[in-house]
């Protein structure tokens, strides 16, 4: 029997399994580290390099050809299945995360490297060269735009990281196992039993630990975590983590703090009323308002308390993160069930594309993204995302916009208030103290110049007043303007900015 064709598709599995890991871990250090696009850079340049240094090796391979080749898979099947759960729990426990993560990423790449060189020699006594090189490439590259179709699709959302980690290593093992059959006049008697209970180990290892998933995550996050974690969840945009203690809880998305329960409304309010109270100017109460952003339903609360509300669109990337704040108890009440209101309409899709549709202008903007610490994120505050907003604004609308902290990441505030200016806006830079977060920068901007709010609108608050309201445009000097760069769409200066910023901070 020829079995030439069926090891061909040895050639499929692993190469749908070396890139697997390869944006396993260009995912996991972007959740972690934040800047996927260095993040990224990093971990192609270096895979692709180990995968030369893996072939340049395989050179130095003699004899037993077989025999290693199985040698190599169990190893990958080890290093990358176990790769997520290892870096998740690295993270959590040492201060040089990225030594470990790097050089891991290293091993494997070198491990993938060796396997394609060792099956194209066992295999060139069996097919003439050119067809030989032709085959493995056509399947190598199939198998890659295999793993980068599943990888978003299927397998972060519905097994998460770490079970498709673990998930790919037993297929790498099944290839090894796989390989004691195929090839076994190639590897000898002795070799076969010894190699088959290698592999039936490792695989029943990698079993174990699939089913014990969501243990090996949880003791991960245990770590990284100092309260209980009530609520995980990996989506297609991000993780979700919500944690609870005496105080109550907090939500995190890809390990950033999002809000505590015990003083969001300070945040929230600062967020929302400005513009609320400036969109009502001229006898006209705002009727039609836009949250960017804000999943989690509190800036909606907060907009809701309005009777002349007529209409609230919410645009939020992720239908997991509202459907959470919708059905999760403790979320849902501290929203005060907004996204039940009849007024509300929610709108599950990129912020940028959903701008360049048409609609009736709103009278009030409130944009409520995370901090840009992602190119992603980034270009929601470049100058081309902010004239797309003017478009969609009435005549006499407010736009308030979370800008990070102006003590801590002082250019980053500044970066995204003069490209406000930039965008043809007049702007007015505020700030409260937030304790989860200590000093809290956001912008209030209209078409035309405007005097800052001087009386808070009786809504039911529990922060701000007549005096609290005025006093958050008051800035001290040490928030005072810095020289930066406007954030355009070709730069993206404010996440450099950011960056450089809160790595201070780490």
């Amino acid at each position: 029997m020829n079995r030439t064709p069926i090891l061909f598709l040895n050639v499929l599995v692993i190469a749908t399994c070396g890139l697997v890991y390869e944006l396993l871990a260009g995912t996991l250090a972007s959740y972690v580290l934040g800047d996927s696009v260095t993040q990224f850079s990093l971990i192609i340049g270096i895979y692709l390099f180990a995968m030369g240094a893996g072939s340049w090796l395989s050179r130095f391979v003699e004899g037993e050809l077989a025999r290693r080749f199985v040698d190599v898979e169990l190893a990958v099947a080890l290093l990358g299945g176990f790769s997520a759960p290892l870096l998740f729990l690295t993270f959590a426990h040492l201060s040089y995360f990225q030594v470990v993560l790097y050089g891991l990423v290293f091993l494997i790449g070198a491990a993938v490297g060796l396997e394609i060189p060792l099956l194209m020699r066992i295999l060139k006594d069996h097919l003439d060269f050119k067809e030989l090189v032709a085959r493995v490439l056509a399947f190598d590259y199939a198998g890659a735009l295999i793993a980068s179709l599943l990888f978003p699709i299927f397998l972060v959302p519905r097994l998460g990281l770490v079970r498709t980690s673990l998930l790919f290593g037993f297929f790498n093992a099944a290839v090894g196992l796989w390989a004691t059959w195929l090839m076994r006049p190639l590897i000898g008697g002795r070799s076969v039993a010894r190699l088959r209970a290698q592999a039936a180990v490792v695989m029943a290892l990698l079993a174990v630990a699939f089913v014990k998933a969501d243990a090996l995550t949880s003791l991960a996050e245990d770590a990284m975590f100092a309260d209980d974690i009530v609520y995980s969840k990996t989506t297609h945009y991000q993780r979700i983590v919500v944690t609870r203690n005496r105080a109550g809880f907090q939500l995190f998305l890809n390990g950033n703090l999002q809000f505590s329960s015990a003083d969001e409304y300070r945040y929230h309010e600062a967020l929302v009323h400005p513009a609320m109270t400036l969109a009502g100017e001229g006898g006209r109460a705002p009727r039609r308002v836009l949250v960017l952003g804000g999943g989690d339903g509190l800036a909606l609360r907060e907009v809701l308390k309005y009777p002349s509300v007529e209409e609230v669109t919410l645009v939020d990337l992720d239908p997991d993160m509202t459907e959470l704040s919708r059905r999760f108890p403790p979320l849902a009440g501290l929203n005060r069930g907004a996204f039940d209101d009849p007024r509300v309409r929610v709108v599950n899709e990129d912020a940028m594309l959903w701008l360049e549709t048409d609609g009736p202008p709103f009278d009030a903007a409130l944009i409520d993204f995370p901090d840009p610490n992602t190119f992603a994120l980034g270009k929601l505050y470049t100058t081309r995302f902010y004239q797309m907003l003017k478009r969609r604004l009435a005549p006499d609308a407010a736009v308030a916009v979370q800008s990070t902290s102006p003590l801590f990441a002082r250019s980053s505030y500044w970066c995204i208030v003069r490209t406000l200016e930039a965008s043809g806006l007049s702007v007015r830079p505020y700030y409260t103290a937030v304790p989860s977060f200590g000093v809290w920068g956001f912008a209030l901007a209209r078409r035309a110049p405007f005097e800052v709010p001087q009386r808070a609108p009786s809504v039911g608050l529990r922060f701000l007043d007549d005096r609290a309201l005025p006093a958050m445009f008051m800035l001290s000097a040490d928030l005072g303007p810095v020289p930066v760069e406007v954030n355009r769409l070709d730069n993206q200066s404010l996440v450099r900015y950011y960056e450089a910023e809160w790595r201070r901070y780490e």
